[in-house]
Formats: C-alpha cells, sequence, structure tokens
C-alpha cells in the first residue's frame, strides 16, 4: 500500500499544476508505472485541452518502440476516476482499455454525474482490476471547488480579509488603511490566479478603486464580480476597465456593455447571496475569492456560504472603526508572513 501512496502522492503533485488553468474541469495527475519504474506521466494542463491519462500514455508511446507490451504490463495511477462519456475529449476509460493497460489504481470517485462510478464500471466489465480510495481524502481535498460545484451547485468560496491587531476592519469612515505589508499582497495575488472570479461590494469598489488584478504573481486575472445595487459606482473607476469580464449585480438593468455585464437580481432585500451564487453557477465559475467589504463579507457568513476564510492580522492598531468579521468552523492553521498572521479557518466538509 506505500507504494500505492507514493505513487498517487506524485499524481496529487502533477494535477495540482493545473491550478488555474483547467476550471470548471477538475485538477487531475496520471501516472504510469512499469516494474515499479515509472515510465508515464501527465496532467490535465488546460480547460479543453488532452486529459491527465491521455499526457502520460503519450510520454509512453512517444519514448519507447516497445510501449504495446510495456502498457500491457504496466499500473496507472490516476488521482480522479477515469472519465467514461465523451466531452470536449474522448473517454479516458476507453484509452486504458483500448491499451489493455491491466491495473488502475484511483484516488477517488468523480462525482460528476456523467462519470459516478460510470468510469470504474466500464474498466472493471473490462477485466481490468481497479483499486478505488488510494489517498481518498486528499484527492478529495485537491479538487474541493469542482467537488463542492458538482455537489453543491454553486462555486467554492473562500472569503479574504485583513485586520488589525484589535480587531478593526477599516476606519469608521470607510477610507483606505493598509493592514498588509507586501508579502501579504504578493500571496493575494497568487491566490487571485487560483480562483475564477474576485467579488467585492460598492464600498470596497469606492474607498479603494482596487484593479483586482493579478500583478504580483503570475497566471491569469480573474473574472470580477461587483454588487452595486443602484449603479452608483463611476465608470471610469478602475473595475470597468474592460481589462477581464466584469459582472455587475445590481436591482436596475440587465445589459452588456463590452466585457462589462449588468446583471439584474430581481430581489435585492433577500437571498442576494444567494442568488449572486446561483448565476455564477450557471456560468462555469467554479470559485469565488470574496474580498470585501465588510458588510459583503458579512452577508455571506451570515448565510451559511463559505468553504474556506483566510485571515490576515497586522500589528497596526485603530482603536476605533468597522469591526472585523467574525468566522466559526475550523481553523487549521496560523502562518507568519511578513510582518502579519494568517489564519485559515475552514467550514463544513465538502
Amino acid at each position: 500500500m506505500a507504494l500505492h501512496e507514493i505513487y498517487m502522492q506524485r499524481c496529487l503533485d502533477l494535477a495540482a499544476l493545473g491550478a488555474g488553468s483547467v476550471s470548471p474541469n477538475p485538477m487531475v495527475g496520471a501516472v504510469i508505472v512499469h516494474n515499479d519504474k515509472i515510465i508515464g506521466e501527465g496532467y490535465h494542463q488546460k480547460y479543453g485541452k488532452a486529459h491527465a491519462e491521455v499526457n502520460a500514455v503519450k510520454i509512453v508511446t512517444d519514448r519507447y518502440d516497445n510501449y504495446v507490451d510495456l502498457l500491457k504490463q504496466s499500473t496507472i495511477y490516476v488521482s480522479l476516476e477515469p472519465c467514461s462519456h465523451y466531452g470536449k475529449t474522448p473517454p479516458c476509460a476507453d484509452l486504458i482499455i483500448k491499451h489493455q493497460i491491466p491495473k488502475v489504481v484511483v484516488g477517488c470517485r468523480d462525482p460528476f454525474p456523467q462519470v459516478d462510478g460510470k468510469g470504474i464500471e466500464k474498466l472493471q466489465a473490462a477485466g481490468i482490476e481497479v483499486t478505488i480510495g488510494v489517498l481518498e481524502k486528499e484527492c478529495q481535498w485537491l479538487n474541493r471547488r469542482f467537488f463542492t460545484r458538482v455537489q453543491k451547485q454553486r462555486p467554492y468560496i473562500i472569503l479574504k480579509w485583513a485586520q488589525t491587531a484589535d480587531g478593526f476592519f477599516a476606519p469608521a469612515d470607510g477610507t483606505q488603511h493598509w493592514i498588509t505589508g507586501p508579502e501579504a499582497r504578493k500571496l493575494v495575488h497568487q491566490w487571485r490566479a487560483e480562483e475564477d472570479a474576485i467579488l467585492v461590494g460598492k464600498n470596497t469598489v469606492l474607498a479603494d478603486n482596487p484593479q483586482l488584478n493579478v500583478r504580483y504573481a503570475e497566471g491569469k486575472s480573474p473574472k470580477r464580480v461587483v454588487i452595486d445595487r443602484r449603479l452608483e459606482l463611476n465608470k471610469t473607476l478602475n473595475v470597468f476597465d474592460q481589462s477581464v469580464e466584469t459582472l455587475i449585480f445590481n436591482a436596475i438593468k440587465t445589459d452588456i456593455d463590452g466585457k462589462n455585464k449588468y446583471i439584474a437580481l430581481e430581489d435585492f432585500d433577500r437571498f442576494v447571496p444567494q442568488y449572486i451564487l446561483f448565476q455564477l453557477y450557471l456560468q462555469d465559475i467554479q470559485s469565488v475569492i470574496i474580498e470585501g467589504g465588510a458588510h459583503t463579507l458579512n452577508s455571506f457568513i451570515d448565510a451559511g456560504l463559505w468553504d474556506e476564510a483566510r485571515i490576515f492580522t497586522g500589528p497596526s492598531v485603530l482603536n476605533d472603526g468597522i469591526k472585523a468579521p467574525v468566522v466559526g468552523g475550523t481553523n487549521t492553521g496560523e502562518y507568519a508572513v511578513g510582518a502579519n498572521s494568517l489564519q485559515i479557518f475552514t467550514n463544513l466538509p465538502i
């Protein structure tokens, strides 16, 4: 079993390389082993492109003249159940059967209804030995965004904010007050590159005029989501610069202006977080990082709609102002990020 776990961990390491590039698909890694030696490996690199199993098999067929015999004597490890349906690519289960790979080790089942056990059943029906559940929790955690979208019909929600040492979010007048240092800001930009969308409320846009993009890290900028009930924000603000798709939730109009898309909610007095998340789900947005302000963060907390909270605490003191949000959940650890402390909380398990 120890060898199984070693090879599955390699699958997870490979899969993680697809972060920020494969949504709304899951991150998947695959490793092909022959006589205790890895002869091929791959991962899902980009949405709509070849899956992990395809890339791993291609390494073998490109590298070895005797690939036919090698694959017939190998084991393929996959962090997520091989797909069994035609989507943007052919079924990976069919590829494994075609090459007569006799053993498949799967990290966890795929919850997507068109797969969910069907890939495993197809392999077993072809006489292939399938082992399921190696590093299962780790495999599920890696794809927690995908699992949440499929099982809960909403994006995975990450709350992020910074607070002073005495627990304040901002000065009482809502003006900008930097709490975090450069190290924390770089980390936040890396987080942005890993998620599909970033959400803020009107007051945050007014106070900070943020760009909400990725400047201090590598990767693509997420879609921007702004809550502006009465459409009071000036069109010259950075969030409307047409650099990335921006969704503006409001109570007035549904319209498209280039990359700025206005979405009217029928009821802005009740269930606003729920309505917004359902709209994002319909647009294949798999994860959202919510960066403020305090009212917006609290509306999602009060609705119980969050999965992770990433909270920076800085050394400064305000003595008065807007109180920082408070979450329950499980504290998974505290880390030093420059002069700041970072605590990460998780809500109920997937």
